[in-house]
C-alpha cells in the first residue's frame, strides 16, 4: 500500500483476553460489554468471554480482539477492503466494529497474533 494513504502505520494493538458475540434481551445489570449491537432478531453484546461466563451468556466464537490504534476517518476509503484482503489472503476471518476513532477488528482468537504480525506490516 503506499504510503499516501490515510491509514499507514495503523498501530495495530492486541488485546490479551478473548472475545465473544452473544445474544441477549438487554445488557445485564453490571456487564460493561464493548459494543452492543441492535438488530431485527435483538441485541448483540460484544463482551470478553469471562463476562459472558460470569452472567451465564452462551456464545460460539471465540474472537482476538485487535484494535487499530491510528485514528481513522470514517470517510477514509478502502481501509477496510485493505485489511480485509489482506487478512482474506492469509485465511483469517475479519468481523469490523468501527468507532469514531478507531477500528476494532475481531479475528479467530487461535490467530490473533498471526492477524496482528499481517496488520502490522501494512
Amino acid at each position: 500500500m503506499p504510503p499516501n494513504q490515510p491509514w499507514h502505520d495503523l498501530q495495530p494493538a492486541l488485546f490479551p483476553d478473548p472475545y465473544v458475540f452473544v445474544s441477549a434481551n438487554g445488557v445485564p445489570a453490571g456487564a460493561t460489554p464493548f459494543a452492543v449491537i441492535t438488530e431485527d432478531e435483538g441485541a448483540t453484546l460484544v463482551l470478553t468471554r469471562d463476562q459472558a461466563d460470569r452472567f451465564g451468556l452462551a456464545y460460539g466464537y471465540l474472537a482476538a480482539r485487535i484494535t487499530l490504534t491510528i485514528g481513522s476517518d470514517l470517510a477514509a476509503v478502502g481501509l477496510t477492503a485493505e485489511v480485509s484482503r489482506v487478512l482474506a489472503a492469509a485465511g483469517i476471518s475479519c468481523n469490523v466494529i468501527a468507532g469514531l476513532h478507531h477500528d476494532h477488528l475481531f479475528v479467530d482468537a487461535a490467530r490473533g497474533a498471526e492477524a496482528l504480525r499481517l496488520l502490522e506490516r501494512l
